[in-house]
């Protein structure tokens, strides 16, 4: 495998050539490790000439570097961190990040050409936002995953329903205010 290097905010490598990278890879690259590590454009910046990173990513985080060692502790807590709101990738995912959820989840059954879904998808995103980690909210898009839509008795989008323990305790049809939002997801809280 051969090493490739970080960017720098032009979209130049740190140390090396950059083997055909595209503005749109080195952005694409920089965001991932944003999200992923926290890592922020002024620490990359910051490394030292010489770290490079194989294909591998994991080999990044090699702790004898002297950025990457005082960067750490700081890093820690953002990767074990999950989102609150995520997107159902497979019927695999739903049962893994919904089912077997430790916390009450709210399912958001939505559709991309729905126009009530685009406004009831921002009001549970803050509902949920109030809780501070205490409920998850699943979004599941009816179009690439129908199953679960079936699965679920869903015929009208937007449907949300909350589930606790693998178990439906209620749902609704439709758009709501804030305040039916607040109270119906501290309904599920109990």
């Amino acid at each position: 495998m051969r090493n490739e290097h970080l960017p720098d905010e032009e979209g130049k490598c740190v140390s090396g050539p950059c083997d055909q990278r595209t503005p749109e890879l080195t952005m694409a690259f920089r965001l991932l490790v944003r999200r992923v590590c926290g890592v922020s454009v002024r620490d990359l910046q910051r490394l030292p000439a010489g770290v490079s990173c194989s294909s591998s990513f994991s080999s990044c985080l090699n702790t004898s570097q002297p950025f990457l060692s005082r960067s750490l502790p700081r890093l820690l807590p953002l990767t074990s961190c999950r989102s609150v709101s995520f997107n159902v990738q497979d019927q695999d995912d739903f049962t893994e990040r919904v089912i077997n959820s430790q916390l009450p989840v709210l399912i958001d059954f939505h559709a991309q050409w729905c126009g009530p879904c685009k406004i009831l998808g921002p009001r549970l995103e803050k509902a949920i936002a109030k809780q501070k980690g205490r409920v998850a909210m699943a979004k599941v898009d009816i179009d690439e995953h129908t199953d679960l839509a079936i699965e679920y008795g869903v015929s009208a989008v937007p449907t949300v329903i909350a589930m606790r323990g693998g178990d439906v305790i209620d749902q609704f049809v439709g758009i709501k205010d804030e305040d039916q939002l607040d109270s119906f997801v501290q309904k599920l809280i109990g």
